[in-house]
This record gives C-alpha cells, sequence and structure tokens, in this order.
C-alpha cells in the first residue's frame, strides 16, 4: 500500500470514501435524504480546485494501483475561504439556508473527514493515513492536527487517543454534539 497527494483523477474514489463519513452532514447541506444527490454535491467539489473538499486537501491510500481510502485536510486558518465556494453553490444553486458552526480555526490543521473502502475496513488502513498524516504534519512540520470526533462514535474516539489526540473541548457541528481533538508537536 502507497500513501499519496491526491490528483483530480481520484475524484470519484474520494467521493466515495469521503461520503461514507460525512453523508448525514451532507444530507444537511444539500436540504434532502438522498444518497444520489449527495454525492453528486459531493463529487462536483471533491474534482474543482479550491475548496475544503477539493482533491487537492485529501491524500489517498492506494493498493494494487486502486484507490482504497481517502484523507480530507486543511489548514484551519483557510476554512472561511475553502468554504466560500460551498455556501455561494448551496445558497444560489441549492436554495438552501447555509450557516453551520465553524469546525476548526487558525492554528490547526483540520482533518475534515476520511473514509475507507467497505471492503478494506478492519484491515489498519485508516490508522495508517492517520499515521501518514501525523507524521507528515505534525513530527516532520511542527503542526498542530486536529479534528472532530461525534460524541456517539467510542470506537473513533479510541483510536484517535490512542494516536495519541487529546481532546481539547467540545463542539455542535449540524447539530451533533462532537469532541474536538488536536495532536500536537512535541
Amino acid at each position: 500500500m502507497i500513501i499519496r497527494k491526491a490528483v483530480a483523477s481520484d475524484a470519484s474514489a474520494i467521493t466515495n470514501y469521503l461520503q461514507l463519513a460525512m453523508e448525514d452532514i451532507l444530507f444537511e447541506f444539500i436540504g434532502e435524504h438522498n444518497p444520489k444527490s449527495a454525492q453528486a454535491f459531493l463529487l462536483h467539489f471533491v474534482q474543482n480546485i479550491n475548496n475544503q473538499y477539493s482533491y487537492q486537501n485529501c491524500f489517498v491510500a492506494e493498493e494494487d494501483l486502486q484507490v482504497i481510502a481517502a484523507l480530507n485536510i486543511y489548514d484551519g486558518a483557510h476554512l472561511e475561504q475553502l468554504r466560500a465556494p460551498i455556501a455561494n453553490y448551496i445558497k444560489t444553486e441549492l436554495k438552501q439556508p447555509f450557516n453551520p458552526e465553524d469546525e476548526t480555526q487558525a492554528g490547526e490543521y483540520y482533518i475534515d473527514s476520511f473514509g475507507v473502502s467497505p471492503e478494506h475496513q478492519g484491515q489498519g488502513i485508516g490508522t495508517k493515513l492517520l499515521q501518514y498524516v501525523i507524521d507528515t504534519y505534525v513530527h516532520q512540520q511542527k503542526q498542530t492536527v486536529g479534528l472532530l470526533v461525534d460524541a456517539d462514535n467510542p470506537n473513533a474516539k479510541r483510536l484517535y487517543l490512542k494516536l495519541g489526540f487529546k481532546p481539547i473541548g467540545e463542539k455542535l457541528l449540524v447539530g451533533k454534539r462532537m469532541i474536538h481533538l488536536q495532536i500536537k508537536p512535541d
């Protein structure tokens, strides 16, 4: 397995795996409980540039020339500018209100979402992808990495704590109670 920066041709696979992690949030964004509409919405942004879900902000795990996992990460200081194209699209094209809470802020690189192919789950691929990002951002670049985990998902929280993340507070995101975790350089 190799982990690499995503390229535009990875957009479809990235969309599939990120959708696994954020489908409920996508339903809130698009104003309907429709997986196909949610997928089309997310693909539109993954395949484009300069937005929070862009392939530019993703790493992928690849095995036998097939993308099997994706992780979306960006500088929290740029949330407003990266979110702007999404907000504009939702307000103008979908005619939906869009006022989600800020899930990140300056001072952290934020793991927005990540997912692993259902056929490859339970094999440690997500852990390896997270470890790669931690090594790259925290150990090499000396940056803080943060993420939100659903308070009702103790298994995910346990994984993040095992990797060295520490709770720093709670946030609401689209009405869900989330635990804000960070890992900082030594």
